[in-house]
């Protein structure tokens, strides 16, 4: 289903597939004006980073378990979980995807706690769909956990998350430096929620016994060994997750304590210089609840910090003409650095003046938020001086390649008065980024070479997230980067980092992306790096890339496609069209030389059509109370998606602006 028009929205203009390059112009100064409005006085630029009920429905269980929080709060969070049910009971991970198994018995338990009665309609219908989808049982390790410290699950059935992992060298082979670093930032701490097992009896009519397909009492919950294949690295971990149990059984830990005091300290070290635990949702819930089974007390400033850290995250909505009722809602995180690098980039190519105050202004805001400590990326190479910038407000441990590329790309844009300053901190940045390219040629996002795939088979792994390891879409901005401060392929590195992408390039011609969705996010930001660095544009690989897109193309001129492409490989490239991805579609077009094709005008004319007098765009589906923003974003695929507020803004502007440059130069 097609997205329905937004108020504000311009009617169509054109009688003809080629738009005027005059009303291009026009489209590009409104949209600048409407970027450069939402500027925060001090320089940057941050909007709402949008995800499921999930946040919600956790937010309800850390303050029940505590015994915290703000019950007009979790009242409201109640409110916006209600609000996303799918007709057939179940909660879905993006807009008009199918139910989620882990995220329906959350918001069901969530809306038990808000005190919600078993036989209302809302958890009738999900209580069918959980049962019919398998119930508890089938949810993963991490919603488990979170029963188990409400009564509603049993310790000795979930995956064992021993504290002991800390303790491992970091020359052994299994080691915490060989998972993401995100993996990480949540696990230390959830294990030593496991190594305490917090509980908090509840009455008896808000727990989640009818989720149990036959019943609680006879569910069996035990782990059981595949027996298909019993030479198997996935039996391996099962047979040692069960040795970990009888351990925990029988109270023999002789490392326990060291263990939990090893936790401790790396987690305490980590909640310096950032906005709570990883700066990202799940680790800061995990680290509050940490604290509190470690002993600290409500009133701790360690606590308080962790707390305030995390309700940040929270946006209270008054309500709309739609929807007037107030809600409140949780980001995953904040956006600020990516957001403004992004804004910046895009002005500048726009043809904002590389002097203009407010540009500089942005640049000096991102120069404070260079990284000058080392973090967990230090403990693979040893003797990288810091530098690069990450992706939130604070988040020093750590820095990422894809951040790094797109601020370094947005000061190139920027005449600063303090040119050796910003000259000194992008140079220092560009070779912490060369220092992280992995062996294979490309950058993963905070790790190098953070790739053994052994670490997919722990039974606590299926969050579908345990490895970084290197992909094109990093990989093609970094190109792209590079060549904007004067690299080209004379250069090893770079020639490595060509030789992966190519490598990589799927049968059809297209490039999967890691971090947005999907092929065409891959795809577009290979081709513009491979132009950017010399590729010629009629080689073979660019221009089965380029007929990819031109062949996935929407009959109403725009692009989409839907976070289905992650597990449907038919899925690739379809879906209700988008201002970001028919943005990314034609970027990637114009990176291939294709400038004057019906595809390329129909797109031009797509998002022409659709900017709203204000110059900004709309990328949302529904309507009324159920009026949701299309995910574009991807966090973890299969499990997390997002949408990112500002993508609907900054891409068109930048596609538009490619356009007319290429309309200008062909003329």
């Amino acid at each position: 289903m097609q997205p329905m028009p937004a108020k504000g929205y311009v009617a169509p203009r054109f009688g003809r597939i080629d738009a005027d390059i005059s009303e291009v112009e026009a489209a590009i100064d409104r949209s600048c004006d409407y970027i450069l409005s939402q500027q925060h006085p001090d320089g940057y630029w941050s909007a709402e980073l949008e995800a499921d009920s999930m946040l919600e429905a956790d937010y309800i269980f850390l303050h029940v378990l505590l015994e915290s929080g703000d019950p007009g709060r979790m009242q409201r969070a109640f409110k916006e979980i209600l609000r996303y049910q799918n007709e057939d009971g179940s909660w879905s991970i993006y807009p008009g995807g199918p139910g989620n198994i882990s995220l329906a018995v959350k918001c069901y338990f969530a809306c038990k706690l808000m005190g919600m009665a078993a036989s209302e309609p809302v958890l009738q219908r999900a209580r069918a769909w959980i049962l019919h989808n398998g119930g508890v049982v089938a949810c993963n390790t991490f919603t488990k956990i979170y029963l188990c410290a409400l009564g509603q699950y049993d310790y000795d059935a979930v995956p064992a998350i021993p504290p002991e992992i800390v303790l491992a060298p970091n020359w052994f082979y299994f080691n915490i430096y060989e998972i993401s670093s995100w993996s990480r930032a949540i696990l230390v701490p959830l294990s030593i929620i496991y190594a305490k097992k917090p509980f908090k009896k509840i009455p008896s009519e808000q727990g989640i016994d009818e989720l149990f397909v036959g019943g609680r009492e006879n569910a069996n919950l035990r782990l059981r060994m595949d027996r298909k294949n019993l030479v198997s690295w996935r039996n391996f971990f099962l047979l040692a997750d069960r040795a970990f149990h009888i351990v925990e059984a029988v109270y023999i830990r002789p490392l326990r304590k060291l263990a939990l005091k090893k936790a401790e300290k790396w987690m305490l070290e980590r909640l310096e210089m950032s906005d709570g635990l990883g700066a990202i949702y799940p680790a800061m819930l995990n680290a509050i609840v940490a604290l509190r089974c470690l002993g600290y007390s409500d009133d701790d400033p360690q606590v308080i910090r962790a707390r305030d850290e995390f309700e940040k995250l929270g946006i209270e909505d008054a309500g709309s003409p739609d929807f007037p009722e107030a809600t409140f809602r949780m980001q995953p995180c904040m956006s600020p650095v990516w957001d403004t690098a992004l804004s910046v980039f895009a002005l500048g190519e726009a043809g904002i003046p590389a002097s203009d105050p407010r540009l500089i202004k942005a640049a000096d805001w991102m120069l404070t938020k260079e990284v000058r400590h080392k973090g967990d990326w230090a403990v693979k190479v040893r003797n990288a001086e810091p530098g690069g910038w990450y992706f939130e407000f604070n988040n020093e441990f750590y820095p990422d390649t894809d951040d790094t590329a797109q601020v370094l790309l947005a000061l190139n844009r920027v005449d600063n008065p303090r040119e050796k300053l910003q000259h000194d901190i992008a140079q220092r940045a560009i070779q912490w980024l060369f220092a992280m390219q992995c062996k294979s040629g490309g950058w993963a996002s905070f790790d190098k070479d953070n790739t053994k795939m052994i670490f997919q088979y722990i039974p606590f792994a299926d969050h579908n997230a345990m490895l970084d390891p290197p992909t094109v879409d990093i990989t093609g901005r970094i190109l792209e980067m590079l060549a904007n401060y004067g690299y080209d392929r004379s250069d090893k590195r770079v020639e490595k980092a060509i030789q992966f992408i190519f490598r990589e390039q799927e049968s059809d011609g297209s490039w999967f992306g890691r971090w947005g969705v999907n092929y065409l996010y891959g795809t577009f930001l290979v081709l513009r790096g491979l132009e950017a660095i010399g590729i010629d544009y009629l080689e073979p690989q660019v221009q089965q890339a380029a007929e990819w897109i031109r062949m996935v193309q929407n009959s109403d001129g725009g692009w989409g496609e839907s976070c289905n492409s992650y597990d449907d490989p038919d899925a690739r490239g379809i879906g209700p069209s988008t201002p970001s991805q028919t943005a990314w579609a034609l970027l990637g077009l114009l990176a291939a030389g294709d400038n004057r094709s019906d595809s390329v005008a129909k797109g031009v004319r797509w998002l022409l059509e659709r900017q709203k007098s204000a110059g900004d765009w709309d990328e949302s589906t529904g309507n009324g109370m159920t009026r949701q923003a299309l995910y574009t974003g991807t966090g973890f695929p299969s499990v997390f998606y997002l949408a990112y507020h500002m993508y609907r803004n900054y891409f068109p502007l930048l596609a538009l602006t490619t356009y007319k440059r290429a309309m200008d130069s062909a003329a």
